[in-house]
């Protein structure tokens, strides 16, 4: 039997990529900001340029979905209301995580290692996420994720001098790191969605030439 791509899918597709545009721009920001000014205000300028385009993108997604049936959705075999319930709770446990990895770096002395905790969570979500959605690629997001604050904290020194400025060179690095591996996330994902056009399309002809 062949599937129909849905509405639901194509929308599924285009949150994806909003999500990840949205949280690659974040860290870019904190990765400009880990730059002390140097770069500024062009460097923010590209950052939200990027964001924007990006944002574009899903919302291209979610506006070609209108032309789609309703259908059944790819995940279908999976219950929404428990695929939603597991998201939130991913979601909420991140969210800790996060709370947590701050308040505790803040009293012991060494808020410089919140970046780098606070990417190691974020790529430690997406591994239950890719399993979640059945997204290979969050996989990838995730590793890559983790690997940056890891490869950070190892080679990378805390601060770094360019042009006299003194970098926050874990936020920098981290921060642009994370948020390059969000924006090809976003690209991936935004890709994918094209294709699930193309596959509608390809069908339609299909039918008629039946």
């Amino acid at each position: 039997m062949v599937h129909t791509v849905s509405k639901g899918d194509l929308r599924g597709t285009a949150s994806g990529v909003l999500f990840m545009a949205f949280f690659g721009t974040l860290w870019a920001y904190t990765g400009v900001m880990g730059l002390q000014g140097w770069g500024s205000p062009w460097l923010l300028i590209i950052t939200i340029t990027i964001g924007l385009l990006l944002a574009v993108g899903g919302f291209s997604l979610i506006s070609a979905s209108r032309d789609f049936p309703q259908g059944t959705s790819i995940r279908s075999g999976n219950d929404g209301r428990k695929m939603r319930m597991w998201f939130n709770t991913i979601f909420a446990a991140e969210g800790i995580a996060i709370g947590i990895a701050i308040g505790v770096c803040n009293a012991v002395g060494h808020p410089e290692y919140i970046p780098i905790i606070i990417a190691l969570i974020v790529g430690l979500h997406f591994l239950p996420l890719a399993r979640l959605f059945r997204v290979r690629i969050y996989y990838y997001t995730g590793i890559l994720l983790c690997v940056v604050p890891v490869f950070t904290w190892l080679f990378i020194p805390e601060t770094l001098s360019l042009s006299g400025h003194q970098l926050n060179a874990y936020m920098t690095v981290v921060g642009l790191g994370s948020a390059l591996i969000l924006w090809v996330t976003s690209i991936a994902i935004w890709m994918t969605g094209r294709r699930l056009i193309g596959l509608a399309s390809d069908q339609v002809t299909n039918d008629l030439t039946l």
